[in-house]
């Protein structure tokens, strides 16, 4: 007998080599009705994979983001399925879960892929799940495996292979298709009740503008109808809210061949954005204590070295520059010029806790193929922190961290919110992760501590931890329940040895500080353009780029317009005048268009008793006003930030 561990902390006794599915059903027929697949120690396997040992055990149904993702991976193989029905002879590369569904790269030769072609293989794809077939998971030896593809003339799958050694290979098949991959998979196809293909593009072998360009067909797949609709009246929703399309209508940000693919340049609009998220950053981070800095955008190798970035992080840094006999970077991370800051004077414990803040701006050389929008670009300006403190200040400090992303969610109106722990895996110690066993473990527990204790929604992953500690990735949902990754906190212990950072305890002994990075705004661009699609557009009128605008009914009114314009402007209030020979309804078309908060239209009899006619962005009539009264309801709705 075997003993299993569930979530709650229940033993249960099954016999040896018993399958997660079988345990589901062990407790409800209608629990293991739900079953995609489970978490065996930390890992997630087939329901169907025979458990031979003592385990902790999760079931993972569509409520689990690892439940979606098995389900969207086997959606990926059920579409290879019909793909190889529909043409014969393609050769596939990859098909991995993504956000919102998956997607597989493939080979077709000399055939193209039309939109037509994705209604037959969804009428394809629902034929095959109602066959009710089953994943099977089968080892192979290497050479086996090397033989069946090279009899296929499979030179995609063959180059997997060449990465991959005797113990690590497994195939799985349903109905008609096997393909090389590591798993896992939902029990059966039945389980896919809907689906939808949503688009096709062309995709580099492994993203190689050198290499070959194959044909990748995305997807998205559902256990009912319903869900599925639901989700396409959401992108439907979400086309409107693209932060592409509002960032050009808006005036908020630019791209430019001649700058760059993923250089934005930030217009005057998008940069009154930027300077009252910065705003806000400074005035709480001032009222908690940290202090600002300032750091240069390039630094030599031997920094790079020493932090270990360069062996860890080096295909995501930009290619040296080598001046006077050295090689320097560009900045791709704050964190060690933070470090050496703190290393440039004598620290004791009661300089502890340092807090290091800087909007800096960083670097990284993302994929072309993985550029978009304001969400994956390679120039950042990041509302970056580093707090050095002992272990007893740890607990405190970490939580007042994940306190201030709660006061910004509260801010922003996000209701919806998780805490993704990242945590190390064991198995890739010295090549992945920096190799201390055991400080992995400490350190993982004092974030898993923090995170408990105070009762912060959390789920934990595995190998997904930054180099150097253990990490939460803060994931929050839009108004459209579109899921985001804002930004990171993560615990340092090996940062501070590297660059032999010390402070002088109380007994008068050198000690390595624990070191908190965090960035609770994440980066302007991900989360300007994460605020545009929140908001459709529409910015509160704390965060709007001009928040009231002054429509003079004609010319003979334009005086009175810009004596108002310019009282609001001495009230640091952002207004404008329309002037332009226009009748009014066209100005309050146009005005809303742009998504200004306020519009104060003013004629002839507004002028004679110094009031003005409000209409409020998407709301209409709000009223007739005297200018002060409007002044100072606008002024302290902009000074509490309030949502509306």
């Amino acid at each position: 007998m075997i003993n299993i561990t569930l979530p709650d902390g229940a033993v249960r006794q099954y016999e040896k080599g018993v399958t997660a599915l079988e345990i589901a059903k062990s407790i409800s027929e209608g629990l293991a009705r739900k079953v995609l697949a489970a978490n065996v120690n930390g890992q997630v396997w087939d329901a169907s994979r025979p458990i031979t040992g003592d385990a902790s055990l999760k079931l993972l149904t569509w409520t689990d983001t690892d439940g979606k993702n098995t389900f969207w991976h086997s959606s990926a193989h059920l579409m290879a399925e019909a793909v190889e029905s529909l043409f014969p002879g393609v050769k596939f590369w990859v098909g991995p879960p993504v956000e919102n569904g998956f997607y597989y790269d493939m080979d077709l030769g000399d055939r193209k892929m039309s939109e037509e072609d994705l209604a037959a293989l969804e009428k394809r794809m629902n034929e095959l799940a109602k066959k009710n077939s089953a994943y099977t998971r089968k080892e192979m030896p290497k050479a086996e495996a090397v033989r069946y593809f090279t009899e296929k003339g499979d030179e995609y799958k063959l180059d997997l292979l060449s990465g991959l050694n005797d113990g690590e290979i497994t195939f799985y098949t349903q109905g008609n298709f096997t393909d090389l991959c590591r798993g896992p998979h939902i029990p059966n196809t039945s389980f896919i009740k809907a689906i939808k293909l949503t688009s096709i593009a062309g995709a580099y072998w492994k993203g190689d503008e050198k290499n070959k360009m194959l044909t990748r067909v995305y997807g998205v797949t559902f256990p009912s109808q319903k869900e599925l609709d639901e989700y396409l009246q959401m992108l439907e929703e979400a086309k409107k809210r693209d932060h592409r399309k509002l960032g050009k209508e808006l005036s908020i940000f630019t791209m430019d061949d001649d700058v760059g693919p993923g250089l934005p340049l930030w217009l005057p609009n998008g940069t009154i954005i930027i300077e009252e998220l910065e705003r806000l950053a400074k005035e709480t981070e001032l009222a908690a204590g940290y202090k600002r800095v300032v750091t240069p955008h390039i630094a030599k190798e031997s920094m790079y070295l020493t932090s270990g970035h360069l062996p860890y992080y080096q295909d995501s840094m930009y290619p040296p520059i080598e001046l006077e006999g050295q090689k320097y970077y560009l900045k791709a991370m704050n964190c060690p010029h933070h470090h050496k800051i703190f290393a440039a004077e004598p620290k004791s414990y009661k300089d502890l806790p340092l807090r290091l803040a800087e909007y800096g701006t960083c670097y990284r050389y993302e994929q072309s193929g993985e550029l978009f929008g304001l969400m994956r670009v390679r120039c950042l300006h990041m509302n970056d922190a580093h707090i050095y403190c002992t272990k007893e200040q740890f607990y405190e400090e970490f939580k007042a961290v994940n306190d201030m992303y709660i006061k910004y969610f509260k801010i922003f109106g996000v209701d919806k919110y998780v805490m993704r722990l990242s945590l190390h895996e064991p198995s890739k110690l010295g090549k992945k992760y920096v190799d201390e066993p055991e400080l992995w473990k400490e350190t993982e527990e004092l974030v898993r501590d923090v995170l408990i204790k105070t009762n912060t929604p959390f789920v934990e992953v595995q190998d997904e931890a930054a180099f150097y500690g253990p990490k939460i990735d803060v994931q929050i949902w839009s108004t459209i329940g579109r899921e985001f990754t804002l930004a990171t906190n993560q615990v340092d212990f090996a940062q501070g040895r590297r660059f032999k950072l010390e402070f002088t305890n109380q007994d008068n002994k050198a000690e390595t500080p624990l070191i908190i990075h965090r960035a609770p705004l994440g980066t302007h661009e991900r989360f300007i353009g994460f605020l545009l699609e929140h908001y459709a557009g529409k910015f509160p009128a704390w965060l709007a780029p001009v928040q009231v605008k002054v429509l003079p009914i004609s010319d003979k009114f334009l005086d009175y317009a810009k004596t108002i314009s310019q009282k609001l402007k001495k009230a640091d209030i952002r207004a404008e005048v329309d002037d332009r020979n226009e009748k009014i309804g066209k100005k309050i078309r146009d005005t809303e268009l742009m998504k200004v908060p306020y519009m104060l239209v003013v004629g002839e009899k507004e002028m004679n008793e110094n009031k003005v006619a409000v209409r409020r962005q998407g709301k209409g009539d709000a009223g007739v006003k005297g200018v002060d009264e409007f002044l100072n309801e606008v002024r302290t709705e902009i000074e509490e930030r309030r949502s509306e």
